[in-house]
């Protein structure tokens, strides 16, 4: 396979969101996120679905979800901070972007976007990306950009009126440049797997795209199958890598509802044994899940499939004899799509081909996170084949570089200089 630039987010500015006070961090196609439980690493990934969650429902649904702006806002020494969230973003080989926004709270459970901005730079006449995201940036200028402040919003420098003070701007905005950020930031995909849900059947053609929870696994499933053979093989051979005597996966359709079906080997030759999915491990079902995530594919070119994956802690409940399976299968699935993982599990991290440069090392110090890459000592070490990054998380290393924090709190979000 022809390995390709999948990143779809280079950058991460984050400010005040939830235990982060402020970080600055640069991701890869295949990013690692890994930390102790309660460090923060849950609530990087989470300041990306809540932009996802923002602009494929609305703000105050995502505020809500998430208990209200209090909720969502650091809080160092009681006091509340606005909110605020960078993106960068690669649209493709050669035009880039990047969405921004800031949030101030109100009185009781108020809230207000007191700036935003979108800018897009760059040829705009592509048609596909080397992953297949695409992109209907129609042909013509090199940069064009909107910009929401003081309830004003202006489009290449032009006032077009007032903006809505409790929604972004950016899903509204007129221009097609913009609607086409919004929908493949819309499109980003978080996955926290609950085995329970993935038991059940579901009524068949639930949904094209896997949700967060699987539960319209088998449904994705059957049409992964029907219309990408090869990916459905590529989905059992890891399945069967990571599960022994495991043969294959299906699914069953009953009247009107699918149900998976899992097909394991039986001693002596004998017929082979059929399981539902209630007759599986939640590794098992953990392990499919993150397997139909990372190599789903769109079912139309009117459907975009997420540009970018997010797995909380894959590892769980799964053997450890498998994480090398799950490692090699979380490399291919970055070939099409940008992956990102949180993990505490040394297991996982045992691989030699784990370099410094795809692992964010998150910690958490007196309430507050800190993400950056790894110091230079556990640079080092791994680049010289010393010890692996599980090695290391055994033994209290994987540490962020402290020479990063000071030039994080410098950090703006805004193109003109604007904390």
């Amino acid at each position: 396979m022809t390995e390709v630039d999948a990143t779809f987010i280079s950058r991460v500015v984050l400010k005040n969101f939830k235990s982060i006070a402020v970080c600055d961090v640069r991701l890869g196609p295949l990013t690692f996120l890994v930390g102790p439980n309660g460090s923060g690493k849950s609530n990087f990934l989470d300041a990306l679905r809540f932009v996802s969650d923002a602009l494929s429902t609305s703000l105050d649904h995502a505020i809500r979800e998430r208990g209200g702006i209090n909720e969502v806002r650091h809080r160092p020494s009681g006091r509340l901070m606005d909110v605020g969230i960078r993106l960068d973003l690669q649209l493709g080989e050669k035009a880039r972007s990047h969405y921004a926004f800031r949030l101030c709270g109100q009185h009781g459970d108020g809230f207000e976007v007191k700036e935003e901005e979108c800018v897009i730079r760059g040829p705009t006449t592509r048609t596909e990306t080397p992953t297949t995201i695409r992109a209907a940036f129609g042909p013509g200028a090199l940069k064009t950009a909107f910009r929401v402040r003081d309830g004003e919003a202006s489009v290449n420098g032009v006032i077009v009126g007032p903006a809505p003070g409790d929604r972004l701007f950016l899903p509204i905005a007129t221009r097609p440049e913009f609607w086409e950020v919004s929908r493949l930031l819309s499109a980003m995909g978080f996955y926290n797997f609950n085995p329970d849900n993935m038991r059940s059947p579901v009524r068949s053609g639930s949904g094209a795209v896997l949700m967060r929870n699987g539960l319209n696994l088998p449904s994705v499933l059957r049409r992964i199958a029907q219309d990408h053979k090869d990916v459905a093989e590529r989905i059992g051979e890891y399945l069967a890598a990571i599960v022994p005597d495991l043969q294959s996966v299906s699914v069953k359709a009953i009247e009107d509802f699918d149900l998976l079906e899992f097909r394991q080997g039986t001693p002596n030759g004998m017929k082979p044994r059929c399981f539902t999915a209630n007759g599986m491990s939640d590794g098992t079902l953990r392990a499919l899940g993150i397997l139909v995530a990372l190599l789903q594919t769109a079912p139309q070119v009117t459907l975009t499939s997420p540009p970018l994956v997010g797995i909380e802690e894959p590892e769980a409940a799964l053997h450890p004899a498998g994480a090398s399976v799950l490692f090699d299968a979380l490399g291919e699935g970055s070939y099409q799509r940008q992956v990102l993982v949180t993990s505490h599990s040394p297991d996982l991290l045992d691989n030699k081909h784990i370099d410094a440069d795809s692992i964010r090392a998150v910690v958490s110090e007196d309430g507050e996170t800190r993400i950056g890459p790894l110091n230079e000592v556990d640079r080092s070490v791994l680049r010289d084949h010393l010890y692996t990054a599980g090695d290391l998380l055994r033994i209290g290393q994987l540490q962020p570089a402290t020479s990063t924090e000071k030039a994080q709190r410098r950090v703006r979000l805004f193109s003109d200089g604007a904390a």
